[in-house]
């Protein structure tokens, strides 16, 4: 690992290592050299928001509103009006809308994406390019949007918006998984994935969305596949700390509104 305070590269030995990196977890899996690292690749979309600059306009909306992605629109792209703190100051958000860099992190390089490419996934990469044409064109669309186009998008939202008063920021960096499965090569992957060596000494998260919705479930993964031994012995405290582990609420009604209660008392 390289020490930023140091400027030196130092050498540990552990006896597991999880990778969870953002946009950058694939290169990192990669450099480990593990079998389950091979054929997959990552193609980076950049995530673009629009910011309310006017605080008057800002102050009048309280709320989370989400509409509907457009027809052909990837999943992660539903349009929704958000409010946000930031450095303890209330912001007002809009989007998503597509950009793209070939960068995997905000400040990661340009040859992010060019240096991913490996022999062992040069194949699944270029059955990617081929399979999603679709998204090709949607990328491109979003990327030569007007101001004023994305504008009239939040007027479906707020129809009195007027274009002085918001801008555009670069929230941050997506990198979408794309492997070969049972459907064929090159698939693009629009979630979370969790890859791990087959010892289960390394585990690495990748996607989309490794955020607080996923975060439970991801980690449970992580112990399944990594700790299987283990399991046994830590399925009592797992259950204490998730009472769902293991059961399904569709076929346990009772459960869900058991559960579904008791978080909400939490957040009164």
């Amino acid at each position: 690992m390289h020490n930023l305070e140091s400027d030196k590269t130092e050498y540990h030995t552990a006896k597991f290592i999880f990778i969870g990196g953002g946009g950058g977890s694939l290169p990192l899996l990669q450099k480990t050299g593990i079998p389950e690292s091979k054929r997959i690749g990552g193609f980076p979309v950049s995530g673009l928001f629009m910011v309310c600059n006017n605080p008057e306009v800002v102050e009048q909306h309280h709320a989370k509103v989400y509409g509907k992605a457009k027809v052909g629109a990837p999943p992660m792209s539903v349009p929704h009006l958000d409010t946000r703190f930031i450095d303890n100051k209330k912001s007002l958000l809009f989007g998503p809308f597509a950009g793209f860099s070939p960068k995997f992190l905000k400040t990661g390089s340009n040859m992010d994406l060019i240096g991913s490419v490996k022999p062992n996934n040069v194949i699944t990469m270029l059955a990617a390019g081929m399979k999603e044409m679709a998204l090709t064109k949607y990328l491109i669309e979003q990327v030569m949007l007007s101001h004023e186009k994305r504008m009239e998008e939040l007027r479906e939202f707020i129809p009195n918006a007027k274009s002085e008063d918001w801008s555009i920021v670069v929230a941050g960096q997506r990198v979408q998984v794309i492997k070969d499965t049972d459907t064929g090569k090159g698939t693009l992957q629009f979630g979370t994935e969790v890859v791990s060596s087959s010892d289960g000494s390394v585990a690495a998260l990748l996607g989309a969305s490794p955020g607080a919705s996923t975060a439970v479930t991801v980690m449970l993964e992580v112990l399944e596949k990594c700790f299987p031994e283990q399991m046994f012995e830590w399925k009592d405290k797992i259950k204490e700390i998730v009472p769902t582990y293991g059961v399904s609420l569709v076929n346990n009604p009772g459960l869900f509104h058991e559960i579904h209660e008791s978080t909400a008392r939490c957040w009164d």
